[in-house]
Formats: structure tokens, sequence, C-alpha cells
């Protein structure tokens, strides 16, 4: 599920801004940005982050804003110059033209950074976390909400899938007379006169009627729905227990279309398995 949540914290005179988002991720795939000097308090993110979200490729940034008058990174630029007058006179003395790139600059100055004036973990861990409770809880907020939708979505589906098995259960009565008349006819085009109480027809007609049995399908696919509606309206965990009932759904879905044996009702079972397709799509996001 997607969500945002931002939050600052002010340590020491630095204002620090928390940001989490995520987008949508069958399983929970986590990064964590964090100033070097802080890069021992991402066990801790994790932790939050987790007891919040278990599916979704969640991001959160932790980025100081530069001090006040001042610029975030500071170079040493007296080391640097040192280095490069060291460098200097090794290639001078090896009889090699020296030429500085910009990207020997940048190692450099990078090796000789000066410290970036954050303040300790030590004095920055409580505020830091305060403010990714603060960022966490919009976040949440907001996919609360997306779940909201999500969640009348899904009751939406529920009632056609309901309409739709009670129209198999309708039908399902009347493919055996059906059957049977149609092999009636087929008999007197075949110019034999064989009567339908005749006991190879009814031998016939009993070994389809138990092949196109679809009774225990349709109990068990209304029932599995009414566990789904239930998992719905429930606290906790939904997504992956919501997936194995929708994977039994198709399950009886697909017997139903391999039984039936009847035009009317493999119309049906394709709407359902069109809903169950859908409802597979979404749920994938659901936690």
């Amino acid at each position: 599920m997607t969500g945002y949540g931002r939050a600052s914290a002010d340590i020491a005179g630095r204002t620090v801004n928390v940001q989490v988002s995520s987008v949508n991720r069958k399983t929970l795939d986590l990064t964590v940005k964090l100033p070097d000097e802080w890069e021992t308090l991402e066990p801790a993110v994790g932790e939050k982050v987790r007891a919040r979200a278990t599916r979704g490729k969640v991001h959160v940034v932790f980025e100081p804003e530069a001090p006040v008058g001042g610029e975030d990174i500071a170079w040493d630029d007296t080391a640097v110059r040192q280095v490069l007058s060291r460098l200097r006179l090794l290639a001078a003395a090896q009889g090699t033209p020296f030429h500085p790139t910009a990207d020997l600059l940048w190692q450099i100055a990078n090796s000789r950074r000066q410290p970036s004036g954050l303040p300790r973990l030590e004095t920055a861990q409580e505020p830091l976390l305060a403010a990714l409770d603060r960022a966490l809880a919009e976040f949440t907020a907001m996919r609360a909400k997306e779940g909201a939708a999500l969640l009348a979505d899904f009751l939406a589906r529920i009632e056609v899938l309901g309409r739709l098995i009670a129209a198999v259960a309708a039908r399902a009565p009347a493919v055996v007379p059906a059957y049977g008349e149609l092999l009636h006819k087929r008999l007197r085009e075949a110019g034999l006169t064989l009567d339908l109480s005749d006991e190879r027809v009814l031998r016939e007609i009993a070994l389809f009627a138990d092949r196109c049995d679809v009774s225990e399908e349709i109990t068990r696919f209304r029932s599995h729905l009414e566990q789904f509606a239930a998992l719905l309206g429930s606290e906790g965990e939904i997504g992956r227990k919501a997936e194995f009932i929708l994977q039994e759904l198709g399950r009886e879905t697909h017997t139903l279309g391999s039984k039936a044996n009847d035009l009317a009702i493999s119309r049906h079972v394709i709407e359902l398995k069109n809903e169950l397709e859908r409802i597979k799509e979404q749920i994938a996001n659901v936690e």
C-alpha cells in the first residue's frame, strides 16, 4: 500500500526532517537513509517501521538541514591543499606532469571532510525516534485511508461473487433434465426408439448427473466467501490469509467450470474468474 509521512526534530539547533514513504510490494522491503554519524540507529528505526508495516517498499530518510549561516558540507581546505602539495612534489621528483582533475579533487576533499557538526547520537536518538513516530503516524493514517477505499471495493466484489454463485446454484438443477432431453433428441435423430425410461438411457443420465454435480463446489465456494467477508471485517493481518482464501475460491471455481458441462454455468464461471483475478491483484497490496 502507498503512504507518506513527514515530521521534523530540533536537535541542538539543527533541524532534522524525517520522511517515510512506501509503494506497493507483496513483502516488506525497507531502506533507511541516515547520516554516517547516526547509522547505528538503523535497527531501532527498522523495529519501529516493522511494527507499523508488513508489506510495501518502505523508504525512511533522516535529512539534517544545513546550519543557519553555514554550509552543511565543511571541507578541510588546509588539509586538501597540503595533500595536493605533497602530490605535486612527488610528481616533480618523478618527472611526471601533475594536472589535478575534478575527480581527484573530490576524492581528496571527501577524504578530508571536517566533522559535520551533527549532535552525537546519544543526544539525538530520543528526538529522532520521536519524530519518526510522528512521521509513521501520518504514514499509517494515509495507508488506512487507502485501506478503507479498498475495503469498500472488496465488499462490492463479494456481492458480485455472491450473485454469480447464486446464479450457478439456480441453474445447476436444470442441467441434468436438459441433458436427458438432448439425449432423447439425439436418439430420435439417429433413428433409435429407446424410451427415456430405458435402463441404458437412465444409466447414461445417472453417470452424467454424477459427473456434473457441483453442489459440493457451490457449498464450499459460499463457505470460503463467508470466511473472506469475515476476514475483511477482522483486526490484525489480512493480506496473506485473504490470499489463501482466494486461492481456495479459485480452486472451486475451476472445478465448477470443468464439471458443469453447461453453457450458462460456464459463462458465470468466466465472470467468477474475472472478479477473483481483480481481487487478487488488489489484495496483494493489503497487510
